[in-house]
């Protein structure tokens, strides 16, 4: 532990940060939260993520290094929340040789971004493009179901000659329902909720649901063999692993009938299965089978992942920097349980506003704490590293970044999401600390802007928290118990700690930030 430690003082992390000292800014600690968020949003748009991974010439386009001819050959198809605009920023680009597309998206999406004033993530009126909308309460369902078909269709027409553009996010696998006949839907989703309910992890549920259907799995792209595949993937999973996303549709997937068995045992659910899933099971899927007998067919598929909570994170961190910060990105891939989560938040604050060093306890406790929440030594160290530097050289102000998907334990019926709930968390771990502009903040939003079923996408908590709920009346340690954030941020001072972007049209999960003021040198 002692070497793991020392770390932060010994490596010279100076050139991550650079030396200058960012520019001065009159704007509140709030306002500048405020901003840097809205910078993460803006930089995984989907329009703006499309318009950057794809350059178009007179008759072709090149996609992360790959160059492919455009000859009236183009087919679009695509699913997931953020598939709309993603599909009309293709239009925009590539529209002259669309041939024909089929989307898969929310149900009332379109009418939704018209009422948020985003036309511009609309498909034109003449399209060429189909938008089937679905999956009501974000469930897979019998519209979803539709368009599952219909882009199988479209994709199994296709010959050598064409182009497949694939557009994916977050969303995507409740949008492509395709059990495999004669599993019904209703089949396919009692067998994955018996298993997330018996504490199934996602590599599990997919691993299973991936042998249940026509299209995950690498089943999309095996169907549009032997065209080629281009897939732009906008991730909403900590580490972009591809066969997770949407469940992978155009991923090669190598898992075998024993491996779903070997699952299904685990949680003693191979016995319960309907009759429909035995027989799929019993003859091995379709995925399985083309794997094995044509294996090549991976060459036809170019996934891309174009935007991710890292992408967001940069450019938070550059519009950090604008604003008079020195920003560092400690890790896009926080999560576990909203508590540890908040508990790191805190002492790392402590860590960063302490006038003098601070002892070592607090870093071993940083460090032992990093791995519940996903975060690596290496990560904590550095972070640390920079910010001891900045006490003991005067910097100015600083701005930690980070980013995953924390989890919540319900254990009460009141109204949030796991981002107001984190903001309220920390903001009790912050308490007694000093109050902004000399004392620290803390920002969590979701980059969708809803922030479970609420209108807001997080809130701002400071070391004030405690006392401004306690003028006000409100008992905080009973808003916690009941998961009742949203409620506790809006009768709080008529809600002006609540993050309210609105309706953003992304999904790259959500982005946490710890503002730290300026340190007067030793």
């Amino acid at each position: 532990m002692a070497r793991v430690l020392s770390l932060f003082r010994l490596q010279p992390f100076l050139a991550l940060v650079g030396r200058r000292k960012p520019a001065f800014c009159k704007m509140s600690l709030d306002s500048r939260a405020r901003e840097v968020f809205a910078a993460a949003v803006e930089a995984v748009q989907p329009d703006t993520v499309v318009r950057r991974s794809i350059e178009r010439m007179e008759d072709s386009v090149l996609i992360d290094g790959h160059t492919f001819k455009l000859k009236h050959n183009l087919h679009v198809v695509g699913f997931g929340k953020a598939v709309l605009g993603m599909a009309a920023e293709a239009e925009r680009i590539m529209g002259d040789h669309i041939v024909k597309g089929a989307i898969s998206v929310p149900h009332r999406i379109q009418e939704t971004l018209r009422q948020h004033g985003k036309e511009r993530m609309l498909l034109k009126e003449d399209s060429l493009i189909k938008v089937m909308e679905g999956a009501k309460h974000n469930l897979p369902d019998a519209d979803a179901q539709k368009a599952a078909e219909r882009i199988k269709q479209l994709a199994s027409e296709l010959t050598e000659k064409d182009l497949l553009l694939v557009l994916i996010s977050g969303g995507g696998s409740a949008l492509l329902p395709a059990p495999i006949p004669p599993i019904s839907l209703q089949e396919k989703q009692d067998v994955t909720r018996t298993l997330a309910a018996a504490g199934a992890t996602i590599q599990e549920l997919n691993t299973v649901r991936r042998s249940l259907s026509l299209l995950k799995g690498g089943g999309l792209a095996q169907c549009a063999h032997p065209a080629q595949v281009v897939a732009l993937i906008l991730s909403d999973v900590i580490g972009d692993p591809l066969d997770l996303i949407a469940s992978g549709p155009t991923v090669c997937c190598n898992k075998s009938t024993e491996d779903v068995f070997s699952v299904l045992e685990r949680y003693k659910l191979s016995t319960s299965l309907p009759a429909s899933a035995k027989e799929v099971l019993g003859r091995g899927s379709p995925q399985q089978e083309e794997n094995t007998v044509d294996s090549d067919k991976a060459g036809h598929v170019l996934n891309v992942v174009i935007g991710s909570n890292s992408i967001a994170l940069k450019s938070a961190g550059r519009r950090a920097r604008e604003l008079g910060f020195r920003p560092v990105v400690l890790s896009p891939g926080v999560c576990g349980d909203v508590r540890s989560v908040s508990r790191l938040y805190g002492l790392l604050a402590r860590f960063a506003s302490s006038r003098e060093v601070p002892p070592p306890e607090l870093a071993a406790k940083l460090l032992k704490l990093g791995p519940e929440v996903g975060i690596q030594s290496w990560d904590l160290c550095r972070t640390m590293q920079v910010l001891d530097e900045g006490r003991s050289e005067g910097w100015g102000a600083t701005c930690v970044l980070a980013g995953g998907e924390p989890t919540v334990e319900l254990t009460g019926k009141g109204r949030g999401g796991r981002n107001q709930e984190l903001a309220l968390r920390v903001g009790l771990e912050l308490r007694g600390m000093e109050l902004p502009p000399n004392g620290p903040i803390f920002l969590s939003g979701g980059t969708d802007g809803q922030d479970g079923p609420t209108e807001a996408a997080g809130a701002i908590t400071d070391g004030g928290l405690w006392e401004e709920a306690e003028t006000q009346e409100l008992d905080i340690k009973s808003f916690v118990a009941n998961n009742d954030s949203f409620t506790f941020f809006t009768r709080l001072s008529a809600g002006h700690r609540l993050l309210s972007p609105g309706l953003t049209g992304t999904n790259v999960m959500d982005v946490h930030m710890l503002m730290i003021p300026q340190h007067n040198a030793n």
